[in-house]
């Protein structure tokens, strides 16, 4: 019987995937020792050029060469930067854990020399304050003795077209209590699920006030605000039950001569933003609304603002594309464009996100030096993108139904005329395309509320004026 003829190359493909093999073995082996020694440069350093050449003397022979091998090396050098900058990371996190726990030790310890803490102050039992203090401090101790993690990137995977979606609901901030105190017991009080309704006023608007603050009541709502801007708003609020908070706000020369309204409605921006700090969501609102319903059982909660329009149909309100026509061009004379009516500043619901303060310091910074009106400023760092000279606000914001947070021009140039869209009951009503607007309050509430059909009937569709 004939013996079988042996492959003259078997014996060299062997060898060579064997040492193939004990090199990426010991590569291996260096990096687990890399984070055995916590950062070790040096060390890794040499232990991995040790490998290399002997990894190149046993690989000679076999095609690989040592060319190979320092491109290899500059490889695993990035890695090993990278992983040292992780730990870097990671010792800093501990480093800040210990500081921690240190204050909360020393404010356990002065709280159980004293025998009395801020909660005996204010008439609380100190004993509550000192457990309190013992369960941070050992939240903190048992977070320190955890080892150290680097939190892995997440990166976001594609599947098949319609699978994946972009971020639109940003995480809100950590808030911060010390910014109001005073703000944030009122808001401890009044606040359901961390949100509620503000309004802002002085005693120059009284009667709206009281309409408005009648209507909400009416809704079922319990979660609202008054920012008083005068003692005798925050009198009356007072006489009225009605949660007020009393600020003292100057209006910036910029604005003192845009009129009473619109300088008032500019100082929301900047009270705003406590509210986001503390960490609640506002449903902000002028005064001249009429509340018809319960506004936090129609709001989506998935973008940083959430804004009524002044749009009137759905074009309008929702976008459209507009063509703008060029003769003298000839092929190309029709060029589209996108276009949709601002968002109303005087009622939207914003969240306590970063993009959202943002928003507002912007806004206020803008009032504080321009003679602008608010409204304009404020859909311009909403909408406008980022462009040479000037970064875009990146805010995501939903335009709340036009039918439902109704303005004043969509009902009385079409609700009231049609049978159809008389049979939908708003949320809110704006008078915002109006200036006899206690007026049209009053027969807002009468059509709606009371249902006197013809309550509406004795107003024109725009403005006499």
């Amino acid at each position: 019987m004939a013996r079988p003829r042996l492959d003259a190359n078997r014996g060299g493909v062997t060898d060579s995937k064997i040492c193939l093999a004990v090199f990426v073995g010991v590569a291996l082996g260096v990096l687990v020792s890399l984070l055995q020694l916590g950062g070790d440069s040096n060390q890794w350093l040499s232990q991995l050029r040790t490998t290399a050449d002997a990894a190149n003397l046993a690989r000679e022979g076999q095609g690989l060469g040592p060319q190979h091998l320092e491109e290899r090396l500059a490889e695993l050098e990035e890695e090993k930067n990278a992983l040292e900058q992780k730990h870097e990371a990671a010792v800093r996190q501990r480093e800040n854990l210990a500081a921690e726990a240190a204050v909360l030790r020393k404010k356990l310890q002065a709280a159980l020399q004293e025998g009395v803490s801020l909660a005996a102050a204010e008439g609380n039992d100190p004993q509550l304050e000192i457990d309190s203090l013992k369960k941070q401090l050992e939240k903190a101790r048992e977070t320190y003795r955890q080892p150290a993690r680097v939190k892995k990137e997440e990166r976001p995977v594609a599947g098949p077209p319609g699978s994946i979606k972009a971020e639109r609901t940003f995480p809100t901030i950590v808030p911060d209590p010390k910014v109001n105190t005073e703000l944030a017991k009122i808001l401890e009080k009044v606040a359901v699920s961390k949100e509620l309704i503000v309004a802002v006023s002085n005693n120059n608007i009284r009667p709206m006030l009281q309409t408005w603050f009648e209507n909400v009541r009416r809704t079922g709502a319990t979660n609202y605000l008054v920012v008083c801007l005068d003692d005798e708003i925050a009198e009356f609020c007072e006489e009225n039950g009605v949660p007020y908070y009393r600020k003292t706000l100057e209006i910036p020369d910029s604005q003192k001569n845009a009129g009473s309204n619109h300088a008032i409605s500019g100082l929301k921006f900047h009270i705003l933003r406590e509210f986001m700090l503390l960490g609640y969501s506002v449903l902000l609102s002028d005064v001249d609304i009429v509340f018809l319903q319960n506004p936090f059982k129609f709001l989506y909660r998935d973008c940083d603002v959430e804004g009524m329009t002044d749009g009137h149909d759905n074009f309008t309100s929702y976008g459209f594309d507009d063509v703008s026509d060029d003769p003298k061009m000839g092929w190309s004379r029709y060029a589209h464009t996108m276009r949709i009516w601002v968002f109303n500043s005087g009622l939207f619901y914003i969240r306590p996100t970063a993009a959202s303060i943002e928003l507002l310091d912007r806004v206020a910074d803008r009032l504080s030096k321009e003679n602008a009106w608010d409204q304009a400023v404020f859909n311009e760092e909403l909408f406008r993108p980022s462009s040479p000279g000037y970064d875009g606000l990146h805010a995501s914001k939903r335009v709340l139904d036009y039918l439902l947070f109704m303005n004043s021009k969509v009902l009385f140039t079409r609700v009231r005329k049609s049978w159809e869209l008389e049979k939908i009951k708003p949320v809110t009503v704006h008078v915002n395309y109006h200036p006899d607007k206690y007026e049209r309050m009053l027969a807002v509430e009468r059509y709606y509320v009371k249902g006197e059909k013809g309550a509406l009937d004795g107003f024109p569709d725009g403005s006499e004026r």
